[in-house]
């Protein structure tokens, strides 16, 4: 498998045993600590969600959903959620959340067309956590101050996970660095998306880059978005498109940057309106969730994904995120993996 990376002299530190146990102490303390942070109440969120309603993340536009004929309800066509970015926005409107409180909840979601390594998986996890704001609060101050809640919960689960292992050692910065894209494209004009990431993961240890969706001075886009949820278009107080973006650190056992979190701003109704004309699907208005929007019957809120999985990985050093969670990999990069000191679940 040529996209596995194996790391040299790579052991993993903790058994198999120790590591199931790590994961369950992780995702309960994590789960804690955000709440907390961000005052959010756990709910219960759905598998999948009615086709044809624009409540489904399309994510890249590109991905298919899994899907499924329900019998009951004349065959209508369930599809496994990818995340559950929209349907949480429909969740708050009908708890009738405040302004500074929010949900969590955990997403299970399955990605059949995800290209298999060390960090991707047919099965992904997440903290989906959404939270209600205020119109004067849409701007990047705010944002920044919701990602530093975000890293802190994460600084914390790590001394709470090596003070429970000591023979993991803490490794993560004790600030988080902000950035551009377009800034982040020129300090490296020469380099990929990919590799600007890296680079700048490497030099200051973890980095939220703010405005992802949005076309660069290159015509490019830093990674894509859809239209309907993040806010990648308004220009914000620095002068900048997006308010959104990603959440990442640097791993030294893999040599690499690894994104744990994806979040933002989520769109108003210029923001959807104008999104949707950029990506050229404005017939999404006409449906359940985008009607909902227009209509006024939705709140303003910020929210995210925060992967279950990745940080498990990263918090307690593995190479491999089939090391944390249970799926299907193929024989042969399970075959490698064995090779290479990594313990698949």
């Amino acid at each position: 498998m040529s996209k596995l990376l194996k790391p040299e002299g790579y052991t993993a530190l903790l058994s198999l045993n120790q590591t199931e146990q790590a994961i369950k102490k992780i995702k309960d303390f994590f789960l804690n600590s955000l709440s907390t942070e961000l005052r959010l109440s756990r709910v219960t969120a759905p598998l999948f969600v009615l086709r044809g309603l624009g409540i489904n993340d399309d994510l890249n536009g590109v991905e298919r959903p899994v899907s499924f004929p329900i019998k009951d309800m004349g065959d209508a066509t369930a599809e496994v959620v990818h995340s559950l970015a929209k349907w949480k926005r429909l969740t708050l409107a009908e708890y009738q959340t405040k302004p500074g409180f929010g949900i969590v909840t955990d997403m299970n979601a399955i990605r059949a067309d995800e290209e298999l390594d060390n960090l991707h998986s047919l099965y992904v996890d997440q903290w989906d956590w959404e939270r209600v704001l205020l119109a004067e609060n849409r701007n990047e101050a705010y944002l920044r101050r919701i990602v530093r809640k975000i890293y802190s919960a994460i600084l914390r689960t790590e001394f709470y996970v090596c003070e429970n292992y000591p023979q993991l050692n803490p490794y993560l910065p004790e600030d988080i660095h902000f950035i551009h894209s377009e800034e982040l494209l020129k300090l490296y004009p020469d380099k990929t998306a990919k590799e600007r990431e890296d680079l700048i993961c490497k030099t200051y240890g973890a980095v939220f880059i703010i405005g992802i969706g949005g076309k660069l001075s290159n015509g490019e886009v830093h990674d894509n978005r859809a239209p309907d949820y993040d806010d990648w278009s308004t220009p914000n107080e620095s002068g900048f498109l997006g308010l959104n973006g990603d959440l990442l650190v640097w791993y030294p056992t893999l040599n690499r940057s690894v994104e744990l979190s994806s979040m933002g701003i989520r769109v108003d109704k210029e923001a959807l309106l104008r999104q949707l004309a950029l990506q050229g699907k404005e017939e999404r208005k006409e449906l359940y969730f985008h009607q909902r929007l227009l209509g006024d019957t939705l709140p303003l809120t910020i929210g995210g994904g925060i992967g279950q999985s990745r940080l498990c990985m990263v918090l307690l050093h593995k190479a491999h995120i089939g090391e944390t969670q249970a799926s299907i990999w193929p024989e042969a990069m399970r075959k490698e993996c064995k090779e290479a000191g990594m313990q698949l679940i």
